[in-house]
């Protein structure tokens, strides 16, 4: 008995032996200073997050030395920082850590607390951003439809020096533009591609107004033409909203 206790003894000490110098290891206690990690390499394009920033945040995480760097835990501090979409982050024997960073492309903004970005990926607005995009709104699911339709409705407008400054789809499907002259545009939901190209057409011809009104509203949901919102121009008396068909 007393020969099986020792025995059992001795078994447990040589496990500790071997097992404690290894988790001190691990865990920093010991072996910082032999195996230190002495180079960082931050990779990516770096737009809206910098790569100082990146530096400052790995940097707390890696002071006990290359095999006490946790690195899903550097992985998440670094996936913290705004405008951080993706993080990849690997360590290279003896002593360099490799992050790698993909940055979020902001295309619009998505409602007034988000932000959508070139993938179609719907994310919050980082704190103190500050920006210039249109502005997107409609059902979350047709992310990808409205990008679709930004991108058709965007070269339309640009020989007459506009902007597409908001797009809004309604949850029934229904579309409609604002350009940066306050010009609004109801699109509708059949055909709105073809409309708004129609519409883009005539516009300088319309926008050619002999009285001096400024456009500021076009309902294009007609089947053979479009309703028009004019604005009687400054010092001309009070403002007026005569719509008007107009055949195409």
């Amino acid at each position: 008995m007393m020969k099986a206790m020792f025995r059992l003894t001795a078994w447990t000490l040589a496990i500790a032996l071997v097992v404690l110098p290894v988790a001190a290891v691990l865990n920093g206690w010991i072996g910082g200073e032999r195996w230190p990690m002495r180079h960082l390499r931050v990779s990516g394009e770096f737009n809206l997050v910098s790569d100082q920033q990146v530096r400052e945040t790995v940097l707390p995480n890696v002071n006990n030395g290359y095999f006490a760097v946790d690195l899903e835990q550097v992985r998440q501090h670094i996936a913290a920082l705004p405008w951080v979409k993706q993080v990849d982050v690997r360590k290279r024997w003896p002593d360099r850590l490799e992050v790698t960073v993909a940055e979020y492309k902001p295309l619009a903004r998505w409602g007034e607390k988000n932000l959508l970005a070139e993938n179609g990926e719907i994310f919050a607005i980082p704190k103190n951003a500050k920006f210039k995009l249109p502005l997107f709104e409609g059902p979350d699911a047709n992310a990808g439809d409205m990008m679709s339709f930004y991108s058709y409705a965007k070269p339309l407008f640009l020989g007459m020096g506009l902007q597409v400054q908001s797009v809004r789809m309604s949850a029934r499907g229904s579309w409609s533009l604002t350009l940066s002259d306050g010009l609004e545009i109801e699109v509708g939901r059949g055909e709105p591609q073809q409309r708004l190209a129609r519409f883009a057409r005539l516009m300088p011809q319309i926008r050619n107004d002999e009285l001096n009104r400024q456009l500021i509203r076009a309902d294009l949901r007609y089947t053979n033409g479009f309703a028009l919102g004019w604005k009687q121009a400054a010092g001309k008396g009070e403002a007026e909203n005569n719509l008007q068909q107009g055949n195409t």
